[in-house]
């Protein structure tokens, strides 16, 4: 059986799960939006320079890390 379509959140939907407004901490990245409330490196919605509520695809570009990092967390949807 496939797996129900993933939700869809704007940028402004994004924005409000950084850690500050609601208990949620969410990137995107390439469309898709991952929680990663439960990494240590993301308290309080910041990693180093990176504000969560963010699409981080752009930035990825300057990471020590491959994209491989997000593989780590849950798909929560999709950005539109």
């Amino acid at each position: 059986m496939p797996d129900p379509p993933l939700p869809t959140y704007s940028r402004s939907q994004l924005a409000l799960r950084n850690g500050q407004d609601r208990p949620e901490i969410w990137v995107a990245y390439r469309e898709y939006i991952y929680d990663v409330s439960g990494s240590r490196l993301w308290r309080r919605g910041m990693h180093y320079e990176h504000w969560a509520g963010q699409d981080l695809t752009a930035e990825l570009a300057d990471a020590p890390h491959t994209d491989r990092v997000f593989a780590a967390f849950e798909v929560v949807g999709k950005l539109v």
